[in-house]
């Protein structure tokens, strides 16, 4: 079957508290998707963020974005009002300022909670009991986390740091509050994401969600289970997780996060990433694992390094985690993000998973026609990008080309005739459409033709990435018919 989807982060929604949450304007651009024939909405990770604000450096893997709650709902309720809503918004328009909306959104939440009366909430109380596997540590975490002044956990008092029993229960017993605080707001998180992700479902639109292969290391996750990764007797890494010099950054991406000590994971029938990958299917209804190619070889940074330049690639645990999954949790819709430098195992382990590929067709048009990105070589079982939220968009990729390579604009007008930086976006989005490939995701910058000042993230580049979100009324009638005669015209 083909299919067709938009990537959008959910941040990059409009909103006028200042970023894109669960609120009437998602269940705009649902209805939207479904008027232009749209099957997927394509999202980036839902878990809260910190330092440098990337969905992919999170403090837990299996917790919400405190910011994504749609805080008119504490509004019905009554645990708030409208003008304290507005007290504590952000800008609407303009690049999300992260800063002030820590500052702010806080306060309105914890305003909320103390309003609240969750003890005699059998629903809050069901939902603690069945996430308790992970939300007891997580709120902990935070909890303790805000009383060491948000420093990481591994600059914390050593007693807790390495979780001594006794430590532990006179922490939760004198932060029980502030943790009760954090299960709130995932209870709210939960119950918003689970309404809208009904209303997509209902309107045959399916989420596409994303989840990184690493955690971040200064996360509930480390910090709760130190003995799923390669760390030290003090907890400190021996090597972290990171790309090698390429196109995308000379030096290499130094991500940093610890590594897995896959041994122990096989000892253990790979219990955590059985909890985590069912965990995923409550959330979405198909699951792109990034940085698929980790699982066959992983990159290992000597931790310490300033650059990612001098890792080396170890074996990961190849097709013995997913045959573990298929065999518990059936066959689970996955995409493999297998993008970059890939060895001839890599392409042998996506094959025998037999999950979908990725194709970039900004990758495409460098002069080579031999290209696995090229409309040509495509294959069916594979999605195909424009670009992802790594790239420039379309428009802004172009008006680069036109400065630094030559070579790929004749490339492209070679390939395609006539190409202007009117129809550049609609040009590759006609190839990504016209492709064999089953499935085609487009990002909306590109059907809104939009330059680089819509981009949504630099790799390697820490500040001002995440925080393009929509002003409001780009979804427009117009555009989501020319969605739909894409569809008709090329049988998605």
């Amino acid at each position: 079957m083909r299919t067709c989807g938009v990537l959008l982060p959910v941040f990059s929604l409009p909103s006028k508290y200042g970023i894109g949450c669960f609120s009437k304007e998602a269940y705009d651009f649902v209805d939207f998707l479904h008027s232009a024939g749209q099957n997927y909405w394509q999202i980036l990770p839902l878990g809260p963020t910190g330092y440098g604000d990337s969905p992919y450096q999170s403090f837990s893997t299996f917790a919400g974005n405190p910011y994504y709650i749609d805080v008119a709902e504490f509004v019905k309720e009554g645990l708030v009002t409208e003008e304290e809503c507005m007290q504590y918004a952000t800008a609407a328009h303009g690049p999300i300022d992260y800063e002030a909306l820590y500052k702010a959104r806080f306060k309105l939440l914890s305003l909320a909670f103390d309003r609240s009366d969750l003890n005699n909430n059998g629903e809050y109380r069901d939902f603690c009991e069945k996430n308790g596997f992970w939300l007891n540590d997580y709120a902990l975490f935070m909890a303790i986390k805000d009383s060491f002044g948000g420093r990481s956990w591994s600059e914390w008092d050593y007693d807790i740091r390495v979780r001594k029993p006794e430590t532990l229960e006179r922490y939760r017993e004198k932060f029980a509050k502030e943790a009760d605080f954090y299960k709130f707001q995932q209870f709210y998180f939960a119950r918003q994401w689970g309404s809208l992700k009904a209303h997509a479902n209902g309107k045959n639109v399916k989420i596409i969600g994303d989840i990184p292969i690493y955690v971040a290391y200064d996360s509930s996750d480390v910090w709760a289970n130190p003995e799923l990764f390669d760390l030290d007797k003090d907890n400190v890494p021996n090597a972290v997780a990171g790309c090698p010099p390429d196109a995308f950054a000379v030096t290499g991406q130094l991500w940093g996060n610890p590594l897995y000590r896959w041994d122990y994971h096989k000892e253990t029938g790979y219990d955590w990433w059985l909890k985590r990958i069912e965990y995923c299917f409550k959330l979405y209804d198909v699951v792109r694992i990034d940085h698929f190619r980790g699982f066959d070889e992983y990159y290992a940074i000597p931790f310490g390094d300033k650059t990612a330049e001098f890792g080396q690639w170890r074996k990961g645990p190849g097709y013995d985690i997913f045959d573990v999954i298929k065999k518990k949790l059936g066959d689970v819709s996955v995409i493999a993000e297998d993008l970059g430098f890939l060895t001839d195992s890599v392409r042998d382990l996506v094959k025998k998973t037999g999950y979908p590929s990725m194709k970039v067709l900004l990758f495409a048009f460098g002069g080579d026609p031999s290209s696995e990105y090229l409309p040509h070589n495509l294959s069916s079982n594979a999605v195909i990008y424009t670009g992802t939220h790594d790239n420039e968009t379309t428009l802004g990729w172009y008006q680069r080309c036109l400065k630094e390579e030559k070579h790929t604009v004749k490339y492209l007008e070679e390939y395609f005739g006539n190409v202007t930086e009117e129809n550049i976006s609609e040009t590759i989005i006609r190839a990504a459409y016209a492709s064999v490939c089953d499935t085609c995701i487009i990002p909306l910058q590109d059907w809104l033709n939009l330059d680089n000042s819509a981009r949504i993230n630099v790799p390697s580049v820490l500040g001002g990435n995440w925080d393009w979100h929509m002003d409001g009324g780009e979804l427009t009638k117009e555009l989501a018919h020319k969605l739909k005669h894409f569809k008709t015209v090329y049988g998605r």
